[in-house]
């Protein structure tokens, strides 16, 4: 795509860990993957992005975070393995908007709505960052949200004779169709198992 606005500022705050996690070739990135924090604010997922949950010492994150204000945080550059969507991590690149989705109780059978809208300043980034990202990686051409490639149920901690689903990210308020004309990605929805 022949964009030629300003490229979007992007703040380079790499996490701690960085270092440890796998390397790759940037063609082999094919796909973006969107997600949305879960938490109150960036400062908080920038502490549970820091937390170690791996032997290698690395943990859990995005490679961008989109604040509500629009600013972007790069945390883990595209050549790194990310760990962000279950069996797709080598492949992809994670996106993360910072919204508070079903925060504090994520698997409350009650708790499941994802009420919070993004910003206009959230859309507007996202859609500028993933421009940017087409134009830096020649075979990226796919776009997807957590809840499309990662459909696990698990039970619920109000009640555990009743299943919700683990991930919901972006959930409904993003602005797929949006997204989808701005950008010239494709939408990735892996064929329903049997």
């Amino acid at each position: 795509m022949n964009d030629l606005s300003p490229a979007w500022p992007i703040h380079e705050h790499r996490l701690p860990y960085e270092a440890k996690l796998d390397v790759r070739e940037i063609g082999q990135i094919d796909l973006v993957v969107m997600h949305c924090t879960e938490l109150p604010d960036l400062a908080m997922a920038r502490e549970y992005g820091e937390r170690v949950h791996y032997p290698a010492g690395t943990g859990n994150s995005g490679h961008f975070y989109i604040d509500r204000d629009g600013s972007v945080h790069c945390y883990v550059g595209p050549e790194f393995v990310a760990h962000h969507t279950r069996g797709f991590n080598p492949r992809a690149i994670g996106i993360e908007l910072v919204n508070t989705g079903r925060y504090p109780d994520w698997y409350h059978s009650g708790h499941q709505d994802m009420s919070e809208p993004y910003t206009e300043a959230q859309i507007a980034a996202t859609s500028a960052l993933l421009r940017q990202l087409r134009a830096a990686l020649p075979n990226l051409q796919l776009i997807a949200g957590h809840e499309d490639l990662d459909t696990a149920m698990v039970d619920a901690t109000d009640d555990p004779e009743r299943r919700v689903h683990r991930k919901r990210d972006p959930g409904p308020h993003f602005p797929w169709s949006r997204i989808l004309a701005e950008t010239g990605l494709t939408r990735l929805q892996p064929e329903p198992t049997a």
